[in-house]
Order: structure tokens, then C-alpha cells, then sequence
């Protein structure tokens, strides 16, 4: 049961401050933060000690009316004998608990002092509300001349205890503020500092892209001046006229092939029914699949053998065919034509190498490596513009989010004080 202590104190409505408005600079910030906490912190131990000193005295009346209480009978030999001993049982319970509890509240010099008062001050009415609260009748009726003092004692001592654990949250609020402001600080100055670093990066990524892009001029000159030259003209005449000659090529394969595909079905029987030798097996499968690739006088002997063994499949029925007579003269079409198709296939071999060192020896080799180191460097500059891009783009984020921090500061700065400041961080 509640003592009866605590009625809430009506507040006064604050009269309402005009701000005034101050432009600081960001370096000015630190000093105005710690000038204002230390402000603050001495206000507060100085309230925390006068709200100590206005305790102390209820202290002692507590421990006074502990030794009046002692020695009052409250009349108990009037009363049943039975309530009497309850009475007296209670009355033990308050002044021992009064003797035991309630002690001198530690004098202010520091804040450890002071959290050591709230929490000293915290239990004393703990331990005091608990025992009165168990005794309430007791008090209340037996020993009414103590209860009133009691009372407005305890409620003054609560509403002091309360004043001062609000001083002390506030200060921790503030010591907090402190702390955030300092840290905000903190994130602008490396904010600047990172933003520099960013500047410079780009700065010399651009005179690097003067460097790179005079060098892309150079080489493109010098790649001009080659292209220029009556000798690219005839390397480029000469390479166009063996692309052209290289088209020839497809038609002596159609040419070839058209005769060997007639006889494509047995020679694919064959060759998987032969027991050729490793060069004879390649040749064959080169027959079945490009025969333009095989057709050479260093061939041609083991090609007609090859044909002559399918010849003797097909007639003895080891290689099945629709018409043993049609096939046996295709074979034998292309055994009578095989010296043109070599002939084709070496022609075409020898004029394409001759044509090939003609190119090769007019081709400006010094080109190839002027037009790689032009690939390159366009590469450095697309690379280059693209991490210029990347820190442009850290650096608006870093300028977009100063401004923010900022505010914060202010905003905080505006539970400190009175004063609406303006950081400026120019």
C-alpha cells in the first residue's frame, strides 16, 4: 500500500524565448559544444546540490522522528493485547528499518558524486516506502502525530529525488548531443578530405587523358602516313585480289565433290568394314568427308587403291550398292579424272602461296602494332573517363550529403542552446 507521498506538482508554463539567430563557422562548432557542456554540467551539479542540501535536513527529520517514535509507547496499554502486539511489531519494523536505511545523503563535488546521491537517495525512499507501506495503518492510526510529518517529508524528498534523476538523464542527453555533434564533425572533415582526394584523382586522370589522347594523335599520324604509301596501295590490291582467288577454291570443291559424293554411300561402308593403316584410314575418312583436302600426287596411289578395294566390295557384295555396274563406272569416272582433280588442287595450292608471299612481303608489319597500341590506348581512355565518371559521381554524393550533416549539427545544436545557429563550412 502506497504511503501517500507524491502528488504531482502543478507545473508553470515556461515563457516562451525568442531565439536569436548566429552564423558560425564549422570550426567554431567544437569550442560552442564544449563552452555549452560545460556550461551545462555546471548548472546541473550546482541544482543536484541544492536539491541535496534541501534534502538533507528531511534526512534528519527522518532519523529524529525514528527517536520520538522509539520512545512513545503510542499508548498501547489501552489497547486489545493482541493488536497491541501488532502495533508494536510495526512500529520495530519502521524504526529499525529507519536506523538501518536511512542514512547522511554523500556531499556534491562531481558527477560520480552525484549518480552515487541518486541512487543512495533512490534507496533510502525504496526501503522507507516499503516499510511504511506494509505499516500504513499502523502509522496512520496508532501514531497519527508522526504520519503528516511523515508524509510531506517523503514527498518532498521523492519530488526532489525525482528532480534530480531528470537532471541527470538530461545531462546525459546533453553529454550524448555532445558526443554526436563531435562525431558529425568528425564525418564533414573526412567528408572534405575524401571530396579532395576525389578531386585530385580526377584531376590527374584528365592531364593523364591529355597525355594518352596526344599519344592516340601520334599514332593515328603515323597509321595515315602508312595508309597513304603507293606500297599499302599494292598490298591492299594484292590482298584483295587473293581474297578474290581464294573464292575459287569453293568451286573446285564443288567441282570434286560432285563426282565423289556418288560414290559417298560405299565408301562409308568401307570405311568402317577396312583394315587400312593409320594414313590410309585418314585419307579415306577425308575422301568420305572433304576430298579437296587429300586430293595430292603424294595421295593419288593410295587413293586408287582405296577406290580399287571398294571396287571389290561392291562387286564381291562385301559393300551393298542399288547398281553394282553404275557404281564400278563412277569409281572408274573418278579413278580416269583423278590426275585433273590433283592438278586442280596443286594449281590452286601453288598460286595461292605464291600470291600469299606477295602480300606477306609488301604487308606494312610496323601497321599491326601501330593499330594494336591504337586499340590500347583508345581502351586507357574509355577506362580513364570512366573512373573520372566514378569519382564525379562519389563527389556529388559527398557534396549532396554534407549539407545534410550540417542541418544535424544545427538541429542538434538548437537543444543546447537558445541560440539558432547556422553552421557555414565555407
Amino acid at each position: 500500500m502506497v504511503f501517500g507521498w507524491g502528488k504531482k506538482k502543478q507545473e508553470e508554463k515556461p515563457v516562451e524565448e525568442i531565439p536569436q539567430n548566429k552564423e558560425i563557422s564549422l570550426t567554431d562548432v567544437p569550442k560552442i559544444v564544449s563552452d555549452l557542456s560545460t556550461l551545462r554540467k555546471s548548472q546541473t551539479l550546482a541544482e543536484i546540490n541544492n536539491l541535496r542540501n534541501n534534502t538533507e535536513p528531511l534526512i534528519g527529520d527522518l532519523i529524529k522522528i525514528g527517536n520520538l517514535l522509539e520512545k512513545d509507547d503510542l499508548n498501547m496499554a489501552d489497547v486489545d493485547k493482541h493488536l497491541a502486539i501488532i502495533v508494536v511489531r510495526g512500529k520495530k519494523q519502521v524504526i529499525d528499518m529507519i536506523k538501518k536505511d536511512v542514512v547522511s545523503l554523500p556531499k556534491i563535488s562531481s558527477f560520480d558524486d552525484a549518480e552515487k546521491l541518486n541512487s543512495v537517495l533512490n534507496l533510502i525512499l525504496k526501503k522507507v516506502g516499503d516499510v511504511l507501506g506494509r505499516q500504513t495503518r499502523v502509522i496512520h492510526i496508532f501514531a497519527k502525530k508522526y504520519a503528516s510529518q511523515l508524509k510531506d517529508n517523503l514527498e518532498v524528498m521523492n519530488r526532489n529525488h525525482s528532480e534530480i534523476n531528470t537532471l541527470l538523464k538530461n545531462y546525459e542527453t546533453t553529454k550524448s548531443l555532445s558526443d554526436e555533434i563531435n562525431h558529425t564533425i568528425t564525418q564533414i572533415e573526412n567528408s572534405f578530405d575524401l571530396r579532395k582526394e576525389k578531386s585530385q584523382k580526377i584531376a590527374d586522370a584528365d592531364e593523364y587523358l591529355i597525355s594518352i589522347k596526344e599519344k592516340i594523335t601520334t599514332i593515328q599520324n603515323s597509321i595515315d602516313k602508312i595508309k597513304s604509301s603507293e606500297n599499302y596501295t599494292k598490298y591492299l590490291a594484292l590482298k584483295n585480289d587473293l581474297e578474290q582467288f581464294t573464292k575459287q577454291k569453293l568451286k573446285i570443291k564443288n567441282q570434286i565433290n560432285t563426282q565423289f559424293t556418288k560414290i559417298s554411300r560405299p565408301l562409308s561402308r568401307y570405311e568402317y568394314a577396312s583394315s587400312l593403316d593409320k594414313d590410309q584410314k585418314n585419307i579415306l575418312s577425308s575422301l568420305v568427308s572433304e576430298p579437296f583436302n587429300v586430293l595430292s600426287s603424294e595421295n593419288k596411289d593410295s587413293i586408287i587403291t582405296i577406290l580399287e578395294n571398294v571396287r571389290k566390295g561392291i562387286s564381291s557384295g562385301s559393300i551393298s550398292v542399288k547398281d553394282v555396274d553404275k557404281t564400278s563406272f563412277q569409281i572408274t569416272e573418278i579413278e580416269e579424272s583423278l590426275n585433273d582433280f590433283v592438278n586442280l588442287v596443286s594449281n590452286y595450292h601453288k598460286k595461292y602461296e605464291e600470291m600469299k608471299i606477295n602480300v606477306n612481303s609488301l604487308m606494312p608489319n610496323h601497321l599491326v602494332s601501330l593499330e594494336d597500341d591504337l586499340d590500347k590506348n583508345a581502351s586507357l581512355v574509355s577506362d580513364s573517363e570512366m573512373k573520372s565518371k566514378t569519382f564525379q559521381d562519389e563527389i556529388d554524393e559527398i557534396d549532396s550529403k554534407i549539407p545534410q550533416l550540417v542541418s544535424e549539427i544545427e538541429q542538434k545544436l538548437r537543444q543546447f542552446s537558445n541560440t539558432r545557429y547556422t553552421v557555414l563550412t565555407s
